[in-house]
């Protein structure tokens, strides 16, 4: 999976983001509150993300299609 990301575009990219990061919410809880069967999971989730942000990066700075734009704390 570590490779797996390449050829996605950047809406599935960002799909995929918050889905990752929701099973890394969920496995978060479920490790405060019950056992959890693989703890390196989280570890992995972790990375995960790390690699859809750094392509969805890739993706805004080559101005790709379907390019989001942020304007997020700019103001003049």
């Amino acid at each position: 999976m570590k490779n797996s990301f390449k050829e996605l575009k950047l809406n599935e990219l960002l799909a995929k983001r918050e889905e990752v990061r929701k099973k890394y919410f969920d496995l978060r809880f479920m490790s405060v509150v019950g056992h959890v069967e693989n703890p390196l999971e989280k570890r992995i989730l972790r990375r995960h993300i790390a690699r859809l942000e750094t392509r969805i990066t890739e993706h805004q700075r080559t101005g790709g299609p379907g390019v989001v734009t942020a304007t997020k704390g700019l103001s003049k």
